[in-house]
């Protein structure tokens, strides 16, 4: 799976783009980094700025988040964020969050990739790749004046695709908690029914 779309509004869109993150990001990574890019300036642009804010608001989500409402992660200080992720003891896992601009029948789609995104595209700013896996958010209609679109793009829109797309991460996260419970509970199980039924003797 390298590339994976669905509308906001699809039907159990939060469940589905759920099932995606888990196939696509490995949460038992040691150093999993959330980038969430955009700033608080620009309604288009903000996506990223609200979703890190949603994430960070929520103590059941333990990663590392940096662009927020507050710290926006935007053109100015993106390159200095990359290089001190980058010169950690331990390369770490990034996923690259931000908003974008397409054909108007994709307005409202979130696309989930394998590899970078590349940010800075509509302010015209020569900004290096960044993410292991990218999520992007199609807020309006790229093409012209795309910063001018991005300032006037609709909060409503851009608010409610943050906001499915941070519930869709925190239920990945809980869901993948669930399944190595279950894994657990289930190894422990299947290794107690083999040694009541004497599978000690064979070892």
């Amino acid at each position: 799976m390298n590339n994976q779309s669905i509308h906001y509004e699809a039907s159990s869109v939060v469940w589905k783009l759920s099932d995606i993150f888990l196939q696509m990001i490995p949460f038992e990574h040691n150093q999993l980094v959330f980038c969430c890019i955009g700033t608080d300036r620009s309604t288009g642009d903000a996506l990223g700025p609200l979703i890190g804010s949603q994430l960070v608001k929520s103590y059941a989500f333990p990663f590392d988040v940096v662009g927020t409402l507050e710290e926006p992660l935007h053109a100015l200080n993106l390159l200095d964020t990359f290089n001190d992720l980058q010169a950690q003891d331990e390369s770490p896992f990034i996923v690259a969050i931000d908003a974008c601009l397409s054909e108007k029948s994709r307005i409202g789609n979130i696309i989930v990739e394998s590899g970078p995104l590349f940010p800075g595209k509509a302010v015209k700013k020569q900004l290096p790749p960044i993410g292991d896996i990218s999520i992007k958010g199609v807020v309006n209609i790229g093409g012209f004046m795309e910063a001018q679109v991005l300032q006037n793009t609709r909060l409503h829109l851009t608010y409610n695709m943050s906001e499915k797309i941070a519930r869709s991460l925190q239920l990945a996260w809980q869901r993948h908690l669930l399944q190595n419970k279950n894994t657990s509970y289930n190894n422990h199980h299947t290794q107690n029914t083999w040694q009541q039924i004497g599978y000690s003797n064979f070892r």
